[in-house]
């Protein structure tokens, strides 16, 4: 499809995702599709990190042990993927030096007059603090308002979750408002902030940002 070509509601630009990987804190971070044989990793550091992420994550059925056991993983894979090919989502893994290390999806994709979507994401708890969710934040964006054709997206974080809301402030999200009782966490309905960020506000991209501002360097092919 051609940069001149009109985008018709059939075509879901964008996917399969690749954005361009980026050197954070001396580990090299890519986002690439999920993959069906993700599911080992995916449940190991899942099962592990149950309490760094159990307490910010939508309340579900059945126990935190069934959801994210690798049997789990297949059904949730194969159906992530299936609505990328619809255009309704980008489910992409991080990894960092070729390990499996998190997910970031931009989900609830709404083409037409609005161009629209969320961005939730998790990284591994030996892996915070270092930047990768905010370089992979700042990947995804930038995909998603290139390839992908969108032109806004937002994440909703709950105040308490001071971590997040600083990967969001930092690649240049702004808080737009509160929502009261917005989501059922842990069996309580949870206020969140949201924060948003249209294609006009990002520049030469926010990937090109974190650059300038030393928070991450280009992979160089040797």
């Amino acid at each position: 499809m051609s940069e001149r070509e009109p985008l018709g509601e059939s075509q879901h630009p964008g996917w399969p995702a690749r954005p361009v990987p980026l050197v954070v804190d001396g580990a090299e971070v890519r986002l690439r599709p999920v993959r069906w044989r993700d599911a080992s990793a995916w449940s190991r550091l899942r099962l592990r990190d149950r309490d760094y992420l159990e307490r910010w994550e939508p309340t579900a059925a059945g126990s935190w042990e069934e959801r994210n056991s690798g049997w789990a993983w297949p059904p949730q894979c194969t159906s992530l993927r299936a609505l990328a090919r619809r255009g309704q989502c980008l489910p992409l893994a991080i990894v960092v030096d070729g390990e499996f290390a998190g997910q970031i999806t931009v989900g609830n994709i709404v083409r037409a007059a609005l161009r629209s979507a969320w961005v939730g994401y998790w990284v591994t708890s030996d892996l915070a603090g270092r930047g990768i969710a905010t370089a992979a934040v700042a990947m995804v964006t930038d995909h998603a308002f290139g390839p992908a054709r969108l032109h806004r997206l937002e994440a909703t974080v709950r105040p308490e979750n001071a971590a997040s809301v600083r990967v969001l402030s930092k690649v240049g999200f702004r808080r737009e408002g509160l929502f009261e009782r917005y989501l059922n966490v842990k069996g309580e309905w949870r206020d969140h902030i949201v924060y948003a960020i249209t294609a006009e506000e990002t520049g030469d991209g926010l990937v090109e940002r974190l650059v300038a501002a030393g928070r991450a360097a280009h992979v160089h092919s040797s």
